[in-house]
């Protein structure tokens, strides 16, 4: 009996040892499955992180392309502008040299249009004597315009060139106007025709008087009945009432 329980021991040992070697084989198992889980978990959230600092890099390089665009950009422009800078410096120079040189000018040039005014007036005295009133008083105010302080040196000028230009016009226009001439020491009112520089002739409203002004006596002088009609049309053609045609006028000759 006793021989028979000491067998037993050795077999019971063996099933407690296989018991425990199993539950240390599931325990080891278990633990090896936890480590692979958290390893996997681990390398999930390692490349998600990878991705996202690939996707960060990838947007950091495409600001830097773009930021190096900018800065060449920035490089091209601020060389225009430097040659901007440049051109603006000279011409600022020059600007200096002509401020200095119109100072001088306006010295010269005012002296200039008073003999100028000058030269117009007294080739009005000369001149045969039509709408004298309106020229005696362009160059009046001429004279008022360079007295003023409020007129640039530019207006000025160009007043006295455009007073040029009215004058050089009338040798090339036919006109009429309504005047008072001085017949014979009497006082008579005429419809007088200009016919460029070449004559200067008058008509009474009436018809009844017919002249011309006579550069060499320097006065108003009648004509025959001949003239009668020629005058009477050509003061009708300045008034745009008949046709441009020709006319016989009285012109006196060229002096020697």
């Amino acid at each position: 009996m006793r021989n028979k329980r000491n067998h037993w021991l050795p077999a019971v040992a063996l099933l407690v040892g296989l018991s425990f070697f199993g539950t240390a084989a599931a325990a080891t198992l278990a633990d090896i499955y936890q480590v692979a889980e958290r390893i996997n978990q681990q390398a999930k959230t390692s490349q998600a992180r990878i991705d996202e600092l690939s996707e960060e890099t990838h947007k950091l390089l495409n600001e830097y392309k773009t930021v190096l665009k900018e800065v060449e950009g920035l490089r091209v422009y601020n060389r225009q502008v430097a040659k901007q800078i440049r051109a603006q410096d000279s011409e600022m120079a020059q600007l200096g040299e002509s401020i200095t040189e119109v100072t001088v000018i306006e010295r010269q040039i005012t002296p200039l249009m008073l003999r100028m005014i000058d030269g117009l007036e007294q080739f009005v005295s000369l001149d045969l004597p039509f709408l004298l009133d309106e020229r005696n008083e362009r160059i009046e105010r001429l004279r008022e315009m360079m007295d003023r302080a409020d007129v640039a040196v530019s207006e000025q000028f160009s007043q006295v060139l455009r007073a040029f230009q009215i004058e050089n016009e009338y040798g090339r226009t036919m006109e009429t106007y309504a005047d008072t001439i001085n017949i014979d020491g009497v006082d008579r009112k005429a419809d007088v025709l200009k016919v460029g520089r070449v004559a200067l002739v008058f008509q009474t409203p009436d018809g009844t008087e017919t002249g011309m002004w006579n550069k060499e006596s320097g006065s108003w002088e009648v004509l025959g009945d001949e003239f009668t009609t020629p005058v009477r049309n050509g003061i009708r053609m300045a008034r745009k009432q008949l046709s441009v045609d020709m006319l016989m006028l009285p012109i006196t000759g060229p002096e020697a």
